[in-house]
């Protein structure tokens, strides 16, 4: 054989057992992880970390959408959309009037301005076409939840949980508390 070519066979070789070496060193390291995941995960339940509460969330309840007239938006879920829609109810003590639009898994909420004290008509004032006011989740406990919640120093919007459209106890939690997003806590 000359000269190149058994450099070129050596060379080959050498090639090979090296990548053999790292392939072998590359799948006992792979192993070794997936066997500390393994036994990190079984030891350690992924909520260890998570503060335990005495309440819990539920499930989301409603998007409430305000608009400046209640008549056509009715009349778009129901007519254009197809959805059931509830009839018009006065809620004087929040300053609205409200309409649901039923979903399935959910509802939307459609919001008007009753009085002109109404946080939706300031609402209407800044967003004149109207769009998405809040997002009402669903508590086990609200007076737990109000107690934490203040502890955590989140903002709520009233002293007292106040009895919103469902005949159920509601908080409001101050969006700049909670990324931007006004929330409603609902007793389930």
């Amino acid at each position: 054989m000359g000269l190149n070519l058994k450099l070129y066979m050596h060379i080959t070789r050498a090639r090979i057992n090296s990548q053999d070496f790292i392939e072998k060193r590359l799948l006992t390291r792979l192993q070794t992880s997936a066997l500390t995941v393994r036994t990190l995960s079984s030891s350690h339940p992924i909520s260890h970390n998570i503060p335990s509460c005495v309440w819990k969330l539920g499930r989301l309840n409603h998007v409430a959408i305000a608009v400046p007239d209640l008549k056509k938006a009715q009349s778009l879920y129901k007519d254009v959309l197809g959805a059931q829609v509830s009839e018009t109810v006065a809620l004087p003590e929040h300053g609205v009037y409200t309409v649901f639009v039923e979903l399935g898994n959910t509802k939307l909420e459609l919001l008007h301005p009753l009085g002109e004290k109404s946080p939706i008509a300031g609402f209407l004032k800044k967003n004149t076409s109207g769009g998405m006011h809040h997002i009402c989740i669903e508590v086990d406990d609200i007076k737990a939840a109000v107690t934490e919640l203040k502890k955590k120093k989140i903002r709520i919007l009233s002293e007292e949980p106040k009895i919103g459209a469902h005949g159920k106890p509601v908080i409001f939690l101050h969006p700049k508390d909670c990324h931007g997003v006004l929330v409603e806590l609902e007793q389930a």
